[in-house]
């Protein structure tokens, strides 16, 4: 994994077959979807185990910003803030 050693600064983050990778932003201070827009996610990552990682996220004292729940499009999901305060969410499509 040669772009593991880039000069750009990241961190790769990795759960089971899942690799995410996050660079540093340029600017002090990082602008939120839902400052920028009024609403939405940062990010939304498809998972079939939503509610083992949300309890383990928990354990962590990650900051949930919505418990598991249904959605009314139909996703079950919850959402974490992260330290910039962008919110992650994870979710399936339930039939």
């Amino acid at each position: 994994m040669g772009y593991v050693e880039c000069e750009e600064p990241h961190i790769c983050l990795y759960r089971d077959k899942t690799e995410i990778i996050l660079l540093k932003a340029n600017t002090d201070r990082v602008f939120t979807n839902r400052e920028l827009y009024g609403y939405g996610y940062d990010a939304y990552l498809y998972t079939s185990e939503m509610e083992e990682l949300e309890k383990q996220l928990r354990r962590n004292r990650v900051k949930i910003a919505r418990p598991l729940s249904m959605t009314d499009y139909k996703n079950r999901e919850f959402v974490i803030e992260d330290i910039d305060g962008r919110w992650i969410a994870f979710g399936r499509k339930e039939d």
